[in-house]
C-alpha cells in the first residue's frame, strides 16, 4: 500500500508562493491539498480560486479542495473550472449531499467527503459507495498545526475494516496532526494510506521539501 502524501497548502509561505510551489511539485508530492473556508462552517477564512490558479499554472499534479463552507453546491462548478481535480464536502454541510456528490462526478472530477470528530461513521456509511475519497479528520477543522486527538484511532479503524468487509475502494485520508507517530500508527497498524501534511513534517523544517516526502514515505 503506497502512501498518498497531500501538500496542505494552508501552511505554504506566501512571501514567495510561486518558488514555493514549483519546489513542492519537484518534491513528489502526490496531492496538492487546498483549503476553502467561509468563516461560518469553521470559524476561519482561507484560500481561494488566485491560489488554485496559481497551483495549476505550475503543476500537473492533481489539486484536491477541502470545502469547508455552508452548502459547497453553489461552488463546485467553479471549483472544477479552476482546475480542482478532487473535490471534498462535510455531508453536514449540505441539505442534499448525494446530489452534491453526483453533481461532482458529472463534471468529471472525483467526489469525497470529510468526517469530523464529532460526525458518527453511521451517518455516512449510506454514501461511501459513490464516494472516490475520505478525509477523516484527526482534529477540529479550522485551523493548521493542531495535534491529533488519539481518542479518534478507534474511528479511523472503524473505516478501514468497514472498507474491507464492502470491498469499497475509495482511498482514506487523514488531515490534522500528521507527525511521524501519528503517521507510523496510522499506516502500519490502522490502515490509512493518505495523508495531509503541514507544519509537523512538510512545511518550516529547514530542509528541502524532497527530503522531507522521502522522509515520510520511508515512516
Amino acid at each position: 500500500m503506497e502512501k498518498i502524501l497531500c501538500a496542505s497548502m494552508l501552511n505554504l509561505p506566501i512571501e514567495n508562493m510561486k518558488e514555493e510551489i514549483v519546489e513542492l511539485d519537484k518534491s513528489g508530492v502526490d496531492i496538492f491539498h487546498v483549503d476553502i473556508m467561509d468563516g461560518t462552517f469553521v470559524p476561519n477564512f482561507a484560500m481561494s480560486v488566485r491560489e488554485i490558479d496559481l497551483i495549476r499554472k505550475l503543476s500537473n499534479r492533481p489539486i484536491d479542495c477541502h470545502m469547508m463552507v455552508m452548502q459547497p453546491r453553489r461552488y463546485i462548478k467553479m471549483m472544477a473550472d479552476h482546475g480542482c481535480d478532487i473535490i471534498y464536502i462535510h455531508p453536514e454541510a449540505e441539505l442534499i449531499p448525494t446530489e452534491t456528490l453526483d453533481q461532482i462526478r458529472a463534471l468529471g472530477k472525483k467526489p469525497g467527503i470529510v468526517i469530523n470528530p464529532a460526525l458518527s461513521l453511521e451517518m455516512v456509511k449510506d454514501i461511501l459507495p459513490i464516494v472516490d475519497y475520505v478525509i477523516i479528520m484527526g482534529v477540529n477543522p479550522g485551523f493548521a498545526g493542531r495535534d491529533f486527538m488519539d481518542y479518534l484511532i478507534p474511528k479511523f479503524k472503524e473505516l478501514t475494516r468497514y472498507r474491507a468487509e464492502k470491498a469499497l475502494a475509495f482511498k482514506i485520508i487523514l488531515d490534522g496532526g500528521a507527525d511521524e507517530r501519528v503517521i507510523r500508527t496510522m499506516y502500519h497498524d490502522v490502515g490509512v494510506e493518505g495523508y495531509v501534511l503541514g507544519k509537523q513534517l512538510l512545511f518550516f523544517q529547514n530542509k528541502p521539501y524532497k527530503d522531507c516526502v522521502d522522509f515520510v514515505r520511508a515512516i
